[in-house]
């Protein structure tokens, strides 16, 4: 059977699916898939999975694939993060009988993205781009998709679609941000971007980005004339956003727990996550119960501390509470399924500078203060920690001793080094020169002696032992008698 494309596929194989959940890290495992399936979603993605790692390690792919297979969990794209065509390829084709098709991430801005060099930090490096989409769409057998994030300029962002396309991509995701709006700068997405997109090429696109409501899907599809819209941090908080419903938090946190006990073995860590994005604003509230939900190790404590999370909400609605919390900013009460609305980055009124050189400022002041002055109110947790631990550590640099930089490398040096270097350099030229350093406890000119003498004494032995077993010459016992006898005769 011939592999379907483009729109043929979007209808055929995922059912011209329009409300899409989005692949997060951690988040989007079997459990929580079927969990939105069951609250309108048409389309769900794996986990972002490690190319390199799925090709190397059989546990990883049992865990985050093999295991994971359910005939209600379709339609479904699995999606990876790689940078060589040949790794990505052998991923794909170990993969592909387990899913609908395989997305490329082009879109992921964190920083172990970038030190790892994929997701969005590739989408410059368009001929490799190009040709792992092209091998991958000659050798699969299920259509290669991508998911990426815009450029600045229009222009470009619809050329770098355009040559996705023609590489062989059968359905792109485009994230109306760019790889720097993250974190506190993550601010609004641009469907002017996603929409010139949709007009430019002849694949079907799916929108992502400022989806908080059923209301904004639907806006977003009439705005950019895209075939579906994808919601990430949405679906965290409100797992029936697609149904156009906002329940309370505890019908979606004990049906999501629900789930965990039916399709077992879901990690501890990915429940207690869910948890804490379900209850985000209760917890605000109820910090006693925030330290709770990140003490628990199994999933029954998790379950009663839910259970007392919901306790507390009906007695806050027994006693009228609800119209209070309407004053504290948030749109409904605390206990009910709601987005979570990031603070926006301080701007500069005065010259209309940047946002970015705003927060990058107060940044960089507040970390000065922390350096400058060592008290425990400025200092950040970590360091807390390590100043409970040991009270006399210093963290202010002006006051940190000086240390005389290795010959070699530049690290600090050993103080009283023979040579001079630190440990690192010193352990090589010791064992070149066969040196001892007592300062670095290297001791291989001594152990050199030591063998040498070991195996002078084993030469010693060894010649001992053969003069000692050498054959001795034993008298004749016949010629003795006869001596004897002789000796004997009288004269």
């Amino acid at each position: 059977m011939a592999k379907l494309q483009g729109f043929e596929f979007w209808c055929e194989t995922l059912k011209k699916a329009s409300f899409v959940v989005a692949p997060m890290v951690d988040q989007s495992e079997l459990t929580w898939r079927l969990l939105s399936r069951r609250h309108g979603a048409h389309l769900c993605y794996t986990p972002m999975l490690h190319a390199q790692v799925f090709v190397r390690d059989a546990n990883y792919r049992r865990e985050n694939l093999y295991n994971e297979v359910c005939e209600e969990d379709r339609p479904l794209i699995t999606q990876f993060c790689a940078n060589d065509p040949e790794v990505f390829i052998k991923a794909a084709l170990l993969a592909q009988d387990y899913c609908d098709a395989i997305d490329l991430n082009l879109g992921c801005p964190q920083m172990i993205a970038k030190r790892g060099h994929y997701g969005v930090f590739l989408q410059d490096e368009w001929e490799l781009l190009e040709k792992m989409l092209k091998v991958a769409n000659e050798k699969l057998l299920v259509p290669i998709t991508c998911k990426i994030r815009v450029f600045k300029d229009i222009e470009k962002t619809v050329r770098y679609a355009q040559m996705l396309e023609k590489a062989g991509c059968q359905l792109l995701t485009v994230h109306g941000r760019t790889k720097d709006q993250k974190g506190a700068m993550t601010g609004i997405a641009s469907w002017e971007h996603i929409k010139a997109v949709r007009k430019a090429v002849n694949i079907p696109v799916f929108a992502n980005g400022n989806i908080q409501h059923l209301s904004d899907v639907e806006r977003c599809i009439q705005e950019t004339g895209v075939q579906g819209v994808m919601s990430a941090e949405g679906n965290l908080h409100n797992p029936a956003l697609f149904e156009g419903r906002s329940p309370p938090v505890w019908e979606m946190a004990e049906e999501y727990l629900e789930v965990v006990k039916q399709y077992p073995p879901c990690t501890l860590s990915y429940v207690r996550a869910h948890l804490f994005k379900l209850w985000h604003h209760t917890l605000q509230i109820h910090q006693d119960l925030r330290e709770e939900l990140a003490k628990v190790k199994t999933l029954e404590a998790l379950a009663d501390v839910s259970k007392q999370l919901r306790l507390r909400c009906q007695e806050e609605i027994a006693k009228g509470k609800d119209v209070e919390e309407k004053e504290s900013g948030l749109p409904f009460p605390h206990w009910i399924c709601q987005p979570y609305i990031r603070p926006a980055p301080k701007e500069l009124v005065a010259n209309g500078n940047s946002q970015g050189s705003e927060v990058k400022k107060t940044v960089c002041q507040k970390r000065a203060l922390e350096d400058s002055d060592g008290t425990a109110d400025t200092l950040s947790k970590n360091k807390q920690k390590k100043r409970s631990r040991n009270p006399n550590k210093n963290f202010c640099p002006e006051q940190k001793p000086k240390y005389i930089k290795c010959e070699q490398c530049g690290n600090p040096k050993g103080n009283k080094c023979v040579f001079n270097l630190c440990r690192g350099c010193c352990k090589k030229k010791a064992y070149k020169d066969v040196a001892d350093c007592p300062s670095h406890r290297l001791r291989f000119k001594t152990k050199a002696e030591k063998r040498k003498a070991e195996e002078d004494e084993r030469k010693e032995d060894t010649e001992a032992e053969r003069s000692c077993s050498s054959p001795r010459l034993l008298p004749d016992p016949v010629t003795e008698l006869q001596e004897q006898s002789e000796a004997q005769q009288p004269l």
